[in-house]
């Protein structure tokens, strides 16, 4: 199994990547790894070389460049090289943390979408407080979805919470602004009515506050919606850990408590770290697609790979695709 990286993207290459993939390279015996970049800048932080590959290119998309202007002028960028390895099948998965618009660009042209996908999703795993997490899509590829989109993403998650994360009978609910049936406009009603209509373990409308209690294990929303309520949920979290700093550093008493639950804290901070999950699968694609957050550091990075490779281990592109077909079929019949 190889998979391809952009070495270049994201606000600590490529030092923290070259880093990240380095340690997954050594972790896991069966995958091979190719880093795609600068390979003056790359190989300096290279500890090992074993089973990881450097393809060289100086060109590289930024984080102001415009999209699909970049990945169509850029063709030498590492992420559209990460692109093509992937299409040409030279890599069985790719990631990025660069340009979010630019990869998905990128997988759009250049991977190419799922046959039977209308759209494509971007689906991070969030933490919650039982420790299992939600697989949560769609986080912004898409700011307006149909309700035949909400029907794909709740499929596509379903299949990545069953096959990767490995739960059986995924709980999949619809993100509204109340838990009533008749809750919503008329594309999240229409939404609803659909996903009843499956044999999916929908539980219905589920609101923002109760995202991180564990109320599903996936949680499907328009692209809008869920980019708002991603970014509410990072402030949130960046604000408590603040304040809580300040709490703890305020006084003498209050260091000596801190210094006491120092343990507790470093816990609950990697309880609540979604790094730890990995990035933000691109579904709907021919491919797997990870995007790794834009402050990725090695630890992120490796848990992007390991991702990935459960993806590629578990087919899950093959697996949607199997499923949307005997959906349709299901329909047709």
């Amino acid at each position: 199994m190889n998979i391809a990286i952009d070495a270049m993207g994201g606000d600590h290459a490529p030092h923290e990547i070259v880093l990240g993939a380095a340690r997954a390279a050594a972790h896991f015996p069966d995958i091979r790894i190719t880093l795609i970049g600068d390979e003056a800048k790359i190989r300096p932080h290279l500890p090992s070389e074993e089973r990881i590959a450097v393809i060289h290119t100086d060109e590289v998309i930024e984080a102001a460049d415009e999209p699909v202007r970049a990945v169509r002028r850029k063709k030498r960028s590492s992420l559209v090289r990460m692109a093509e390895e992937v299409k040409e099948g030279r890599a069985d998965a790719g990631i990025s943390a660069g340009n979010t618009g630019a990869l998905m660009a990128a997988g759009l042209f250049v991977v190419g979408r799922a046959a039977g996908i209308d759209r494509p999703a971007l689906a991070p795993t969030l933490p919650t407080v039982d420790g299992k997490g939600f697989v949560f899509l769609d986080v912004g590829a898409n700011v307006d979805a149909r309700p035949e989109h909400l029907q794909q993403y709740a499929l596509m998650g379903h299949v990545y919470a069953k096959q990767v994360r490995g739960i059986a009978n995924p709980r999949i609910g619809l993100l509204n602004v109340g838990t009533e049936d008749q809750k919503g406009n008329e594309t999240m009603k229409r939404a609803f009515a659909l996903l009843k209509e499956t044999d999916l373990h929908f539980i219905g409308n589920v609101e923002a506050r109760d995202l991180l209690q564990g109320a599903a294990d996936v949680v499907v929303a328009d692209g809008f919606s869920g980019n708002v309520a991603l970014k509410t949920i990072e402030g949130t979290a960046m604000a408590l850990f603040s304040l809580l700093k300040q709490a703890l550093t305020s006084s003498v008493a209050a260091k000596l408590a801190a210094a006491a639950l120092k343990p507790k804290l470093a816990g609950l901070k990697k309880m609540m770290d979604y790094s730890e999950y990995g990035g933000a699968a691109l579904f709907g694609l021919n491919a797997p697609l990870i995007k790794a957050h834009g402050s990725s550091d090695a630890n992120a990075i490796f848990h992007a790979v390991r991702q990935a490779r459960d993806m590629v281990a578990h087919d899950v592109i093959g697996t949607i695709k199997a499923e949307l077909e005997r959906a349709a079929l299901i329909k047709e019949g």
